[in-house]
């Protein structure tokens, strides 16, 4: 078993307290926005070993089979499938959407070919992997996730240009070709039309979004803030109000009116969801614990000064209403608290141990990640022991399961900590 020293990654999008806080260590001053704990080459963890260290994609290829197990590197050859983050959002990040696997890799080989310089700001596959994705939260957590059925954003434009009709404004004429569009026959293909009018920006989108974020943040009009009374329901103001959010952050983004079209979720500490390819998302505000395949790859549709390519977004996207993608957690027989999205490649586990409690098995398929967020635990292998503070990682080799979770002996409290595995039965 190795401890593991994880690259930071300072986006502007970051919290500068929440992490540090989470993990009981001094804030570096600027933002803090995601920890990488897994052996992705962009930034791949260090794993320290007899005072030396050396990165964890380096120390897997010197023996894959004995890091990651004869069935993963099977299914997934000889990387680690799946990265492990903590993630901290301060303000949104960009709205966007992962590929496919074959997409994936077409999208690779087509840009190593044609010699686009993988650092590039137009490069859009860094890597020839999808990136299924699941978080879960660790603070109250705001998202956009998926588009909601069309009959649903019909009606919120639509009450949308009711509203600035009601205070004597005049609607932006794109609100009424959305509200168009969005009742076309087909949902794919209503969909489709709503979100290529608003994806293609220029001077009609910029000025018609800026146009509804001034009316609806001059605190002239009433659009029904949840639970008021207002005339207009929770539901049409809690989409109101991301426009007025987003548009704040990002004035005339085609992502702040695209948001219309999408579902809005909170999730309350200790709730998950997952996204598949082709889910159009953005994460908002929260920590969390994220999970995903171990890559890179994210076309972007909004909400970002960064590149767009959007004859490339609209091959990725999946023009389909999905409801919330919730995953709920469950107990095994051993005691084990797993989180199992439907992808192969990773699954999470939550242990919690108060003072004197049994040790947990790590539930463990091929190799295995862990870091401790609150206490210490100890870890208990055939092959050694040990013991982590809050705050600290580490790496677990295929061939050091089974592994079991200990409380540290005279504890003052409980620990917390979460695991990743492959998501492969065995």
């Amino acid at each position: 078993m190795y401890e593991l020293e994880n690259v930071l990654r300072p986006y502007a999008w970051g919290s500068s307290t929440a992490i540090a806080g989470l993990l009981g260590r001094p804030a570096s001053g600027g933002p803090e926005a995601e920890l990488w704990i897994g052996a992705h080459p962009d930034s791949p963890s260090l794993a320290l070993d007899d005072g030396g260290r050396l990165a964890l994609d380096e120390l897997i290829s010197g023996d894959p089979a004995h890091h990651l197990g004869g069935d993963s590197v099977a299914e997934f050859g000889p990387r680690l499938p799946f990265l492990l983050k903590v993630l901290a959002a301060e303000h949104p990040l960009s709205l966007q959407v992962h590929p496919t696997l074959e997409q994936a890799r077409a999208g690779f080989a087509r840009e190593e070919a044609a010699g686009v310089d993988r650092a590039a700001a137009e490069r859009n596959y860094k890597d020839d992997n999808h990136k299924p994705e699941m978080i879960f939260a660790l603070t109250p957590f705001e998202a956009l996730c998926g588009f909601r059925p069309a009959a649903d954003s019909r009606a919120v434009v639509g009450h949308l240009v009711e509203v600035l009709e009601r205070a004597g404004l005049e609607a932006p004429e794109l609100l009424r070709q959305l509200v168009a569009d969005l009742a076309a026959p087909g949902e794919p293909a209503a969909l489709r039309a709503a979100f290529e009018r608003l994806i293609a920006g220029g001077p009609e989108v910029a000025a018609a979004t800026d146009a509804v974020v001034a009316a609806l943040d001059s605190g002239a009009l009433s659009y029904g803030d949840p639970g008021s009374g207002a005339h207009d329901s929770g539901a049409h103001a809690a989409a109101l109000a991301t426009v007025v959010e987003l548009g704040r952050e990002y004035p005339g983004d085609p992502g702040v009116l695209i948001s219309l079209l999408l579902n809005r979720i909170s999730l309350a500490p200790g709730e998950a969801v997952y996204l598949p390819a082709g889910n159009v998302h953005a994460y908002l505000h929260g920590l969390g614990i994220e999970v995903m395949a171990s890559s890179d790859n994210v076309l972007r549709g909004g909400l970002t000064p960064k590149f767009v390519d959007v004859p490339e977004l609209l091959k990725t996207i999946a023009f389909e209403a999905v409801g919330v993608p919730s995953l709920d957690g469950e107990t095994t027989l051993l005691g084990q608290e797993l989180y199992r999205p439907p992808f192969k490649e990773f699954q999470l586990q939550r242990v919690e141990l108060l003072p004197g409690a049994e040790p947990v098995p790590l539930a463990q398929s091929g190799a295995a990640v862990i870091i401790v967020v609150t206490g210490a635990v100890l870890l208990d292998s055939p092959k050694g022991d040990l013991q982590l503070q809050r705050g600290a990682s580490a790496f677990l080799p295929a061939a050091e399961a089974p592994v079991n979770v200990h409380p540290v002996a005279d504890a003052a409290g409980p620990a917390v900590a979460f695991a990743v595995t492959t998501g492969l039965k065995g």
